[in-house]
């Protein structure tokens, strides 16, 4: 009996292991934050609305929106609209730099990019990460995190330039790790920026945003 009752709590001992969600990760570790002040974050909104119509900060969160039917950022650009953040002042060509924000997307926001690494070779963009009803995506093709709506998310995107690698963590998990796609200047961006079968509305909120850069 006594051999067993030990077989027994060995087997649940186990299945709890296998059940146990995977331990989360410091993907900052090894990395030292830039110094940022409000004027690296270069606000692109639709060129004929003042910020406050589209954009607010209270110190703590940013939060941005736009609409399906707004103009683009400049009369002269022919994208869609957005409302985003252009991290300045620490564009890279070489190097492993980090971008970690904790965002949030509230329900019913969907066909939109929510945060870039820019500047590709045959394309204007290294990585994106879009969302597509309640799914966070790498573009529009394959999942990161499912169920996104109406709560926090840690987001950490490192980009090894050398190694032509972007690995994307959520909440300390790696979820994903893609290629490179070229390019010779890169930056980071963040927000709302229209994308294919968009809802009339689209907004995210971020907090606590950093770029760091490996020591």
């Amino acid at each position: 009996m006594a051999s067993l009752a030990t077989f027994s709590w060995i087997s649940l001992y186990l299945l709890a292991v296998l059940l146990a969600p995977a331990s989360a990760q410091d993907p900052t570790a090894g990395f030292t934050a830039v110094s940022l002040s409000e004027s690296n974050f270069q606000l692109q909104k639709p060129y004929n609305m003042p910020s406050s119509a589209r954009y607010s900060f209270d110190g703590t969160v940013r939060r941005m929106w736009v609409l399906s039917s707004d103009e683009p950022f400049s009369p002269q650009s022919d994208t869609k609209p957005r409302t985003e953040m252009r991290m300045t002042g620490h564009d890279y060509s070489s190097g492993v730099w980090q971008f970690e924000g904790s965002v949030y997307v509230p329900s019913g926001t969907s066909g939109v990019s929510i945060m870039q690494v820019f500047g590709g070779g045959e394309t204007a963009t290294t990585l994106m990460l879009h969302v597509y009803n309640g799914a966070l995506r790498y573009y529009n093709q394959k999942p990161v995190e499912d169920n996104i709506y109406n709560r926090w998310l840690r987001v950490n995107v490192i980009h090894d330039v050398g190694a032509s690698r972007l690995t994307v963590f959520i909440n300390g998990q790696q979820k994903l790790s893609e290629p490179g796609r070229g390019g010779n200047s890169h930056y980071f961006k963040f927000g709302v920026y229209t994308q294919r079968e968009a809802s009339s509305r689209m907004e995210s909120r971020w907090k606590n945003v950093r770029i760091l850069k490996k020591n």
